[in-house]
């Protein structure tokens, strides 16, 4: 080679390094307020960060010292506290990302999780003293706009952990180019009932691009050669031969019928509704009446029977009382329903209760037998196999 060539590409080399640098220096996306500091409060959103809880609950928590909780920070001064609560609403925070994640692109961060063994607030569901301390899970969406959710990217396991383990999150877009990240915790699952639960969140590293390595991300590992039918040999007529791969046989498809269980003779399954017609209350009351009892029986004799099934009693009422008056009496109604299955040995877990009030007529309320039928107790099938 010739000392002009030699210079040429010496000089192209030199150029090509600070670049190759500068390349991979981009591929760093950085958070913002990534420990998630700020003053301590109960329903303050840290600094730098988005509030996508539901509307009508209050926002995360900056911790420590909120609801009791008294953990230190992994890292900084504070830390974010995530809730689930028994009312089906749970806390979830975004942000705008320095850079987008972008389709079929691997990257990797990491958050340091655990539980609080105390978390004291109020029940929705009772109204009563409660301790958010169920184990829940983390996870992790892609969006192209704040609270958006439209690619989960990751979810965790439950976290059971009370002190704090750094968990590393390897994301792999598939969907599209996502502006924004959401961290939102949710429920253990699949879970029968919604319940009150906690995850702390802290020290958020960078989110860096990294090669998708099919070992680390399960979903993208593709069939190897060693995978494949083996060839075999086929005889021609002059004796000679040709390599074919056997022809793997069509699967059969096999539909697994849907789980049923049997009330007074019918056939029910997941989803299924019976309605009690014959439990009666006082009015305006929820005290039930004596006459109810053979129905009730009834119902306690299916679910002593199948002891895998989960079901929820609800509460409706026609449209005379007011909103709030129609909520509370369902609800209670609903409620006592459940205390006299569970006052006679059903266990708790396995029925639930829940008031629609006036939301869900089965008939028109303009007349005398339309009012009588809405206002109804009626069993949900939650599940039939636990």
């Amino acid at each position: 080679m010739s000392d002009c060539c030699f210079r040429r590409l010496a000089f192209l080399f030199a150029l090509a390094v600070p670049l190759a640098v500068a390349a991979q220096k981009e591929t760093i996306i950085y958070l913002s307020n990534p420990s998630f500091e700020d003053i301590p409060n109960a329903g303050q959103t840290p600094s730098g960060w988005t509030n996508c809880g539901a509307a009508s609950e209050t926002p995360p928590d900056v911790q420590p010292g909120a609801f009791e909780v008294n953990k230190p920070p992994s890292h900084g001064s504070s830390y974010l506290g995530l809730v689930v609560r028994d009312n089906e609403t749970w806390e979830s925070v975004s942000q705008r990302l320095s850079r987008p994640l972008e389709a079929n692109q691997c990257y990797e961060f990491s958050m340091d999780l655990c539980k609080s063994e105390l978390y004291m607030s109020t029940s929705k569901a009772t109204n009563l003293p409660a301790n958010y301390a169920t184990p829940a899970r983390l996870l992790i969406w892609g969006g192209t706009g704040s609270c958006g959710k439209q690619e989960l990217l990751y979810e965790t396991a439950i976290i059971t952990n009370t002190r704090w383990i750094a968990t590393v999150f390897r994301l792999h877009p598939k969907k599209g180019n996502y502006s924004h990240i959401m961290i939102e915790a949710y429920y253990k699952t699949p879970v029968l009932f919604p319940y009150n639960g906690n995850v702390m969140v802290d020290n958020a590293s960078p989110i860096k691009q990294i090669p998708c390595n099919p070992e680390q991300m399960p979903d993208m590992v593709e069939k190897k050669d060693k995978d494949k039918p083996a060839a075999t040999k086929k005889l021609t007529a002059k004796g000679g031969d040709t390599t074919k791969a056997p022809t793997a046989p069509k699967p059969t498809a096999v539909t697994k019928p849907e789980p049923t269980v049997t009330y007074k003779g019918e056939k029910i399954r997941k989803g299924s509704i019976i309605r009690l017609d014959k439990v009666y209350f006082e009015a305006n009351k929820f005290d039930i009446k004596s006459e109810s009892e053979t129905s009730l029986k009834e119902v306690y004799n299916f679910l002593l029977g199948n002891p895998t099934v989960a079901v929820e009693i609800g509460g409706h009422t026609n449209n005379i009382p007011n909103d709030q008056f129609a909520n509370d009496l369902s609800t209670n109604r609903a409620k006592s329903v459940v205390d006299w299955l569970v006052a006679q040995g059903i266990t708790a877990s396995r029925v639930q209760y829940k008031g629609y009030g006036k939301t869900r007529p089965i008939e028109p309320n303009t007349t005398l037998e339309g009012r009588r039928k809405n206002q109804r107790v009626e069993i949900k099938v939650l599940n039939i196999n636990g």
